[in-house]
């Protein structure tokens, strides 16, 4: 049953933050104009729930878009950050806490051996390409289409028509020339990825192994033991950007996971356990060749920072052997439930949930979307309405077409009850107003 939900708060803080911050907000996606409403502005969170500052109390999906794997507020990771903050909350100086979390990264990447600290994935990203043209001494990246992979100049470039595109910029105020050093192919497109490694001299191919960024749009049967061949083939480096997979989908990740090794590794989100953190890491041989054991530089003010590391630190201890299992039947009853609403709903409403362990999208689309094409074509509006009904019934869902779900080790049964029941009405009511 639809609720009224209460927003005067919400409505007055967003009538203030307009004029403090660009339109509103400090991330373009929370402004939930994609979802045609203005954003809601959280008070607290516990567990698998959050509150925003008029009381409403939601179900929450996006649980801060990743790092929450074990949900808002967890009791050992705030007792973790308190201790840490009672001796002071940053030194610029070395901490026994970086090197305990180095070594627990170390100890469940499979190819990663040693990293350095960022405060956010876009710097980690950023760094490493860094990296991969210092040690191949080329200039060219490839990426796919869709993929995001923080927000610096030359990873800002999407495709453009054709098989294989020169990037373009795809923001003003990123230069031709650094979008010009990018190539940008289709995901999942063998052919395409062949044809742009043939013809140009490749630094590296970053990839999500398990894009996120587009929706959840996992690579079809061999598609990233083909990108590893072709890199190797190349001489490029294969740069796996685990911001989102990174202790999600399995415990090393996905290369963990799938067993496909990447060169370099950019990680965040759960590194940081909740707080400001991320890295980027590969083999002794490669990251020796970072300042100051080497010669291409890189440094942050708070990489490394005590609270984070401690956060993070705690983060990964916790995910433990039962962890995984859990995380992949919370994703696959969220999944199933999430389909059998649309069943419910009957054929006008065509629905696609692809998933993998730890994230679901929702694709409002005819068939399975297997690239960022596919993605565009989806009914973005439809989604808008239904994520609109979903938070009217209590439910927070990624406010916009392009994200993943993120299911959490603190959702329960009822729950994903809860949220089930919630979208076959939305279902309904979109059903409704099609007929």
């Amino acid at each position: 049953m639809s609720v009224s939900l209460r927003d005067g708060k919400s409505q007055d803080l967003y009538r203030r933050a307009v004029r403090y911050l660009p339109g509103g907000v400090n991330s373009p996606v929370r402004a939930m104009s994609a979802i045609g409403r203005d954003p809601l502005f959280v008070e607290r969170a516990q567990g698998a729930e959050l509150i925003d500052v008029d009381g409403n109390n939601y179900v929450d999906w996006v649980c801060s878009w990743g790092p929450l794997i074990h949900g808002h507020a967890h009791p050992e990771i705030l007792a973790a950050v308190q201790a840490t903050a009672a001796n002071g909350t940053t030194f610029g100086a070395p901490t026994a806490l970086e090197v305990d979390l180095a070594a627990e990264v170390v100890s469940r990447m499979p190819a990663v051996e040693m990293l350095r600290m960022t405060s956010s994935g876009t710097e980690a990203a950023m760094s490493a390409i860094r990296l991969a043209r210092a040690v191949t001494g080329r200039d060219t990246i490839l990426k796919f289409a869709g993929a995001y992979h923080g927000h610096s100049d030359g990873l800002l470039a999407d495709a453009g028509s054709g098989l294989v595109t020169q990037g373009i910029p795809a923001s003003p105020g990123v230069p031709a020339g650094a979008a010009a050093a990018t190539v940008v192919v289709p995901w999942n497109d063998p052919e395409a990825l062949r044809a742009a490694v043939a013809a140009n001299v490749l630094a590296a191919i970053v990839v999500e192994p398990y894009p996120g960024n587009m929706g959840v749009v996992p690579p079809a049967d061999g598609f990233l033991e083909l990108l590893r061949e072709e890199a190797t083939d190349a001489g490029a480096l294969l740069i796996f950007d685990e911001v989102i997979t990174g202790f999600r989908v399995a415990r090393g990740g996905a290369q963990d996971l799938t067993g496909v090794l990447p060169d370099l590794t950019v990680m965040g989100k759960i590194i940081g356990g909740g707080l400001p953190a991320a890295a980027f890491g590969g083999s002794v041989a490669l990251m020796e060749h970072i300042a100051p054991a080497g010669d291409v530089y890189q440094g942050g003010t708070l990489s490394g920072n005590p609270l984070a590391c401690a956060a993070g630190l705690r983060a990964l201890q916790l995910l433990d052997e039962t962890a995984y299992p859990r995380i992949a039947s919370t994703t696959a009853l969220l999944a199933e439930g999430l389909r059998a609403a649309a069943d419910e709903a009957g054929e006008g409403i065509p629905i696609q949930i692809q998933s993998v362990p730890g994230l679901v999208t929702v694709f409002f689309s005819e068939e399975p979307v297997r690239d960022f094409a596919g993605a565009k074509r989806c009914d973005t509006e439809a989604y808008g309405r239904w994520c609109r009904a979903l938070l009217a019934r209590g439910v927070y869902p990624p406010p916009s077409q392009f994200e993943a779900w993120f299911p959490s080790l603190a959702h329960t049964p009822e729950q994903i009850a809860l949220t089930t029941e919630a979208a076959a009405a939305a279902f309904a009511g979109l059903a409704r107003t099609a007929s």
